[in-house]
């Protein structure tokens, strides 16, 4: 199954992507659970548990040649040489001593291809339609971007996966969300995604797999696919999915893992058959006009407390009583107050980077809003991989950050988990292109504002919260 080179049963049938994907790795099924098989497992240093599991019962690691070992959570951006937290070297050693032990293929610190898993996976060529790929992190949605079955596990499953490379888990229900239309200046996909989940609810998905379609979607970047996919958990589903095309082969040709020759050639001719059916039924679905999707910022502590930069904060006395008490909590721990305009919030720094928007295209459209301009706030950039570091700074992105005065670090996970050092101040507010807003996510009491890297390039620019769109003119 390693380049996705399987038989589906039920070939007559109307048939979901999700449903393709998951049949073509069942091994069996009992109880409402499927046994499925894994192409691919990624490990960090977060998997550390699994493995003492296994050495607990003297195991090894199954198919070690599918497994890939990635330094990122607690991967220093900063004195790579001499880490001073000694507990983060104690993680970072674990990893390393795991993968020598079982013959794990490990992208530490050291390794130039370095960087955060979801983004080197799909750089290398590791992530292939039609693959199942798992990692002990939630993020592993990215992946799906590709046509793949990609979603996070937790601790004891990764020592399945480890010990059998295999996997039991319930098949969720399909739900398709469209996007009809094209989308305005500056609108990202972070937009697409903040939009769905501030209409739908973190709940809105919850229990599915969510297959993106719609013209919008097919006119995205693989590198934007992956960020809409890597927000699909965010809104409740179980992962997210979006049919591979052209876009999709053309990405991933010549890369590092990618088949080549006659394998290619197989291969491509399997993937081209990764679509749901025509008259295939989904259990839920949802359509959005990009003519409604604007530069979207969240105000709380939850990615649906997301609106339009144009919008107001909401009244709490406006909202029906669940809704105005999570309002009044998420509004009282930002410092914010209700009906006042989100636009010229200020904030007291930035942070560019994470699995959702630290690759180059990223980089390049907040470079484009800072270029010959100095930010007012102090920020960090952390590119999502040594390579896309390296390809920045071949473009001369980093001098264009240094210059507007921010700090251009290593790769790594960064200010997104905080977890090696990265960190906004207690009561400080934060631009970030991360995933996640919840309190304390950046560091104790830090306050969190998602956002596209367009968005927060614009918010260092001015200080606050602001719309890119007048920034942007004429520069992409």
């Amino acid at each position: 199954m390693g380049t996705g080179d399987c038989t589906v049963p039920g070939a007559g049938l109307m048939q979901t992507l999700l449903d393709k994907l998951w049949a073509a790795h069942e091994i069996r099924a009992e109880n409402g659970q499927s046994l499925l098989w894994v192409d691919r497992h990624l490990v960090h240093e977060g998997s550390h548990h699994a493995f003492a599991r296994l050495a607990d019962r003297k195991m090894a690691v199954a198919q070690p040649e599918l497994t890939f070992g990635v330094a990122d959570h607690y991967a220093p951006t900063r004195q790579r040489d001499s880490i001073a937290d000694p507990k983060v070297q104690v993680m970072l050693d674990r990893l390393d001593a795991n993968c020598r032990r079982h013959g794990i293929r490990l992208f530490g610190l050291g390794d130039p291809r370095q960087g955060i898993v979801h983004v080197i996976g799909p750089e290398q060529g590791l992530t292939l339609p039609g693959l199942m790929i798992n990692c002990g992190d939630s993020h592993t949605s990215t992946h799906g971007a590709f046509g793949a079955l990609a979603f996070g596990i937790g601790a004891t499953q990764v020592a399945h996966v480890l010990a059998t490379q295999t996997l039991w888990q319930a098949k969720p229900r399909a739900m398709r969300i469209r996007f009809d239309g094209r989308a305005g200046p500056a609108v990202t996909a972070k937009d697409m995604a903040l939009h769905w989940i501030s209409r739908l609810g973190v709940g809105g998905a919850a229990g599915h797999a969510v297959e993106y379609a719609g013209e919008a979607v097919r006119a995205l970047s693989m590198e934007a696919r992956m960020t809409l996919c890597n927000l699909s958990i965010e809104g409740g589903a179980r992962f997210g999915m979006i049919a591979p095309d052209q876009v999709t082969f053309d990405y991933v040709a010549g890369r590092p893992f990618a088949p080549e020759g006659a394998d290619w050639d197989r291969a491509l001719q399997m993937w081209q058959t990764l679509q749901s059916d025509a008259g295939a039924v989904f259990d839920i679905e949802a359509r959005f006009r990009m003519e409604d999707v604007a530069p979207t910022v969240t105000w709380g502590t939850t990615p649906d407390q997301a609106l339009p930069i144009g919008s107001c904060l909401p009244d709490p006395a406006k909202l029906d009583a669940t809704q105005a008490e999570a309002a009044r909590d998420a509004l009282d721990y930002m410092g914010l107050q209700p009906g006042r305009p989100l636009e010229g919030t200020p904030v007291d720094q930035v942070f560019l980077g994470s699995c959702t928007n630290g690759r180059i295209e990223d980089l390049r459209l907040a470079a484009a809003v800072l270029r010959g301009r100095r930010a007012r706030v102090p920020g960090l950039v952390s590119p999502g991989s040594m390579l896309v570091k390296q390809q920045a700074e071949a473009e001369g992105l980093d001098r264009v950050f240094r210059d507007a005065g921010l700090e251009w670090t290593a790769s790594g996970c960064s200010m997104c988990v905080g977890m090696n050092g990265d960190l906004v101040a207690p009561g400080q507010r934060c631009a970030s292109s991360t995933n996640r807003n919840f309190r304390g996510r950046q560091g104790r009491d830090a306050r969190t504002h998602l956002m596209s890297p367009v968005m927060v390039a614009a918010a260092a620019v001015t200080g606050t919260l602001t719309d890119a769109r007048p920034l942007l003119e004429g520069r992409i």
